[in-house]
């Protein structure tokens, strides 16, 4: 049983195996996914001009990398997994956490990793339909096989789930690569679309268009916090997670830049909007008979980001059952194997309820705007404690203009879509804000109902050999 001394549960705690290839490449394995196989022709869309869209998209990088620093910041001060979880628990509060823990666990996480699930089944099966698109029962068929087996994958060891994100991150990197070569090699040869002549032409300069291309991206670029989601199991995290953090974030930037002008290179404006996988789209064109070789691309970078995804995730879902609130059964971890089985299992069952009806029409609205509204909240909780907490130990300190510009930019980018061209995924965000808070007060601030999980809980702490984990600050 896990209460046995034998077993010693309150000794429990997650190893420590990740080092600085390992954090770079969970990084990059999960910023590098469905988004540059098929959101630049959105970007474009939404810009209006190819000299617009690479501004779009380097200024998210920067975004992404001004963010990165003062994550990096936030998680040698507050050594935790968890993430902006933790960062928020510790600076705002159990209500803000509860709120934020709600919505990302239940919510958030689950439909954005099944809508990479079905983008990998969607490329993975596109090799097989060249005139149609492939059918909806097979799609889901494949992308809940993919959730299943990376779930079995990550709750064997951490060394094996790793592995699988090395692995994927080298596939995709190298098909980057052939991406950016062809445009190159056809740049160089003068067989070009000349979008990159008169790139600003049409420009749109919306606010709404310019926040929807900034969703666009940032959805590509997202994964850049991942790292500090399992901080507990980095080794010498002080050194290695900024470090991690610097040479990733700047390698996707120069990669998608790089990526997007050979996507230019090979296609006209027009050809790049009415594409639905413009890396697809690429392929055919460069690659002729070859061209299903980019459909293989695509989904195996998916199957590599769902992966990084869910290493990092089921981490978050078992820190909040850690501080109470979730179940705590979501707190343990396998006796042998010491891995958060039972958060896994919550994350998978949720994917394969929200791959049911597979409607993901605006999840990249949903989930940006969610995501930079509590990006927010989690750099108000650093500058609270650059302002009122300097004295505590932090191995890597940024400048406070960095935090504030950050801060100003997940503003706009939550504000300006909102008063400019307001959608239904926005009252979607606030209903579900509105019933965490339902669910906090009598829950867990008034605690009721306590012994209704207890047998339960056993049960399945028996049956799936998992006990609690001790914090490893």
């Amino acid at each position: 049983m896990a209460t046995d001394k034998d077993h010693a549960p309150e000794k429990l705690k997650l190893k420590t195996e990740i080092g600085l290839l390992g954090g770079v490449s969970l990084v990059v394995g999960v910023m590098v996914g469905s988004g540059i196989f098929m959101s630049p022709q959105y970007v474009l869309l939404n810009i209006g001009s190819p000299g617009a869209s690479l501004l779009i998209w380097a200024a998210s990088g920067l975004l992404a990398m001004l963010a990165s620093l003062c994550y990096a910041e936030l998680g040698t001060v507050i050594r935790e997994s968890g993430g902006e979880y933790v960062y928020i628990l510790r600076t705002s509060g159990n209500l803000m956490a509860f709120i934020f823990a709600f919505i990302s666990v239940a919510v958030v996480r689950p439909t954005s990793m099944t809508g990479v699930a079905l983008s990998f089944a969607q490329n993975a099966l596109a090799p097989f339909y060249d005139d149609c698109p492939p059918p909806n029962g097979a799609v889901k068929c494949l992308a809940a096989a993919g959730i299943v087996a990376l779930t079995v994958v990550n709750c064997l060891n951490v060394r094996s789930s790793i592995a699988v994100t090395v692995f994927f991150t080298a596939v995709k990197i190298m098909s980057l690569v052939v991406i950016m070569v062809g445009g190159v090699i056809l740049l160089i040869q003068g067989n070009t679309s000349n979008s990159l002549q008169q790139s600003f032409d049409g420009s749109k300069m919306s606010a709404s268009g310019i926040v929807t291309a900034f969703y666009q991206c940032l959805w590509s670029f997202d994964g850049w916090n991942n790292l500090n989601s399992v901080t507990e199991e980095i080794k010498r995290p002080e050194v290695n997670l900024p470090r991690a953090l610097m040479i990733a974030i700047p390698m996707v930037t120069i990669l998608y830049l790089l990526v997007n002008i050979s996507y230019l290179i090979v296609m006209t404006p027009t050809e790049m909007i009415s594409s639905s996988a413009v890396a697809v789209t690429w392929g055919n064109k460069v690659l002729g008979g070859w061209g299903w070789v980019m459909s293989i691309a695509a989904a195996l970078s998916s199957f590599g980001s769902l992966n990084g995804s869910f290493f990092s995730g089921g981490r978050v879902c078992y820190v909040t059952a850690r501080e109470g609130h979730m179940p705590d059964i979501l707190a343990m971890a396998h006796m042998k194997r010491l891995t958060p089985s039972p958060a896994l299992i919550f994350t998978t069952i949720i994917s394969l309820i929200v791959l049911i009806p597979g409607d993901f029409q605006g999840i990249i609205n949903f989930f940006s705007f969610t995501a930079w509204f509590f990006y927010g909240v989690t750099l108000s909780g650093l500058l609270y404690l650059k302002i009122k907490k300097p004295e505590l130990p932090r191995a890597v300190t940024v400048p406070i203009i960095i935090p504030v510009l950050v801060l100003l930019a997940a503003v706009f980018l939550v504000l300006a879509p909102v008063i400019d061209d307001p959608q239904i995924e926005y009252l979607y965000v606030t209903l579900f804000i509105l019933s965490s808070i339902v669910i906090y007060i009598p829950f867990i601030h008034f605690k009721l109902f306590p012994g209704v999980l207890n047998k339960l809980t056993i049960f399945l702490q028996l049956f799936l050999e998992v006990a609690p984990i001790d914090k490893n600050l």
